[in-house]
């Protein structure tokens, strides 16, 4: 599988590789394993510009990622690079809020959106985006959809922003979305990977049929998944994993290493492989993470494998595979 191939998003003329930087790591904000294991603005400026020599042409990025940070980072390094040589997500719906404990604050009325939004590209130095996500609106649906989905809407129709989606960390709010609006992709964490399956059956076949891409996000379900031991202390939908998690992780690595796969490999070609996937956005630290992260998307799979986790049911029978 290659990398750095380029998929179309919905029916847009964006196109995207298969593989995308997220942009959460590089904003400096400390990993939850290890919270001196920051990345510095030096490094995240190399990973970038690595990333593009490399061949990638899609990086997201969130006003809530490092509180700024990330936005304004990303956007530095990619000063003088030319504009229509790569595509660019960010989000809308957290307007940063300084009185406020995290930093920012739910905002998805119309105002709120257009605040975010010009705030979004002062930070990144540019004019427009290629992509606008409603950030979380897992307790704000009404709102997002009747007052930040319009915004969108005009948005897009203004040129200012190429394509409109949510972002979130479930399926069953962008499922709703993808019946009631005109979107043309949602980035999905978490919920359609090795360890999770629970987005197939009912939200992909509905993006499918109305032609909206999916990126994908978390493709390692926050660290389980890109874990060298796999206990409880893995992270699991960013929280500490369950035992019962921690068994089906070690029941799909064992899979693995009986056919001499690295895990990481099976856990970005496995989402890659579902029609309605365009992108995953592993959230390299470094540029070593970044270029393993290729070279697991390149590595070859026995189709042996795939056939092994649907027998031991670790994965869903009706699942793609490469």
């Amino acid at each position: 599988m290659n990398p750095f191939e380029t998929v179309q998003i919905g029916t847009t003329d964006l196109q995207v590789t298969r593989l995308g930087l997220g942009g959460v790591a590089l904003s400096g904000a400390p990993p939850s394993t290890n919270p001196a294991d920051k990345t510095s603005e030096d490094q995240a400026a190399a990973l970038v510009n690595k990333s593009l020599e490399k061949g990638v042409k899609y990086f997201d990025t969130a006003p809530m990622y490092g509180v700024g940070e990330s936005e304004r980072r990303i956007g530095k390094a990619l000063q003088g690079v030319p504009r229509d040589s790569y595509v660019l997500s960010t989000k809308v719906g957290r307007v940063l809020d300084s009185s406020a404990r995290t930093g920012w604050s739910f905002d998805f009325s119309r105002q709120g959106i257009q605040k975010s939004f010009r705030e979004s590209l002062e930070r990144l130095g540019l004019e427009s985006v290629d992509i606008l996500y409603i950030h979380d609106p897992d307790e704000h649906y009404q709102q997002a959809i009747t007052q930040a989905f319009p915004v969108l809407m005009e948005l897009r129709a203004q040129g200012i922003v190429k394509a409109i989606g949510a972002g979130m960390n479930q399926w069953q709010m962008e499922a709703q979305f993808a019946k009631e609006g005109d979107f043309d992709c949602f980035l999905l964490a978490g919920r359609y990977t090795l360890l999770d399956q629970s987005g197939l059956s009912e939200f992909l076949p509905l993006c499918v049929e109305k032609n909206i891409s999916v990126v994908a996000g978390g493709p390692y379900n926050s660290g389980i998944l890109a874990a060298v031991e796999l206990g409880t202390e893995a992270t699991f939908n960013y929280q500490p994993s369950s035992q019962e998690i921690v068994q089906k992780a070690q029941s799909i690595k064992a899979v693995c290493d009986r056919h001499d796969v690295p895990l990481k490999a099976a856990a970005l070609q496995f989402i890659l492989a579902h029609p309605a996937l365009a992108s995953v956005i592993p959230g390299a630290r470094s540029i070593a993470e970044f270029e393993e992260n290729a070279k697991m998307i390149e590595f070859t799979i026995p189709i042996d494998l795939w056939a092994e986790l649907k027998h031991e049911k670790l994965i869903a029978e009706e699942a793609p595979t490469p």
